[in-house]
């Protein structure tokens, strides 16, 4: 049986990695893998750490999604991939890489999912988490600082200067090719449990 591919898609801490984990929750561990869309930033390594601080990593040209395209679809003829890892405080790729089996669900989870034709056609089912704008720069400025070494004028600097802008052009127009748009993200048990139960519909029904 070929995996069912979910996308999850929203604004910038909008509540997508509650979502995934709470739909994950449902299932056997051994069933779900999760993606997420950051790991396939492109590598920069190239780059002197002066250059890549200026990448604009909300728009889609910053992501690797032929690589990522091409790794689905390996995962959906039954054979494992080599994940790459992206390292947020040296801002490009880990030397290493995370052996990814094909599961009975794949979450894809990232902000531009959506953005991308080729990605979208292999999703079976596409979430969009839409959360406030004032609580997602919140829960940014706070997940930023805490795990990812930046400092408050760092964030804010990128937020009103990349963050916000790509947003307004790219992740909020996505939202129309949803099959499902969950307000409240991770907290709408009740989108929840429906999306459980489509889950659930798409495996028996492949």
């Amino acid at each position: 049986m070929q995996p069912v591919i979910i996308g999850i898609a929203g604004g910038t801490a909008s509540g997508k990695t509650t979502v995934t984990r709470k739909i994950a929750e449902n299932f056997q561990n051994d069933c779900v893998t999760v993606i997420r869309h950051d790991d396939y930033y492109k590598d920069q390594s190239e780059l002197s750490f002066e250059e890549r601080l200026k990448t604009n990593y909300d728009h889609p040209l910053s992501l690797d999604n032929e690589l990522l395209y091409k790794h689905l679809n390996t995962l959906l003829s039954g054979r494992p991939v080599e994940k790459p890892i992206y390292d947020f405080t040296e801002h490009t790729r880990s030397k290493e890489t995370e052996t990814i089996y094909p599961t009975k669900i794949i979450i894809l989870e990232g902000i531009l999912v959506f953005a991308d034709e080729n990605l979208r056609n292999l999703m079976d089912i596409k979430i969009y988490v839409d959360t406030d704008d004032d609580i997602r720069f919140i829960r940014r400025l706070l997940r930023d600082t805490k795990e990812r070494g930046r400092s408050v004028e760092m964030v804010v600097s990128q937020y009103l200067n990349y963050v916000k802008p790509m947003h307004n052009q790219f992740v909020e127009p996505s939202k129309r090719y949803a099959d499902l748009i969950i307000p409240e993200g991770g907290n709408n048990e009740v989108a929840i449990d429906i999306i459980i139960s489509k889950i659930k519909q798409v495996i028996n029904r492949k």
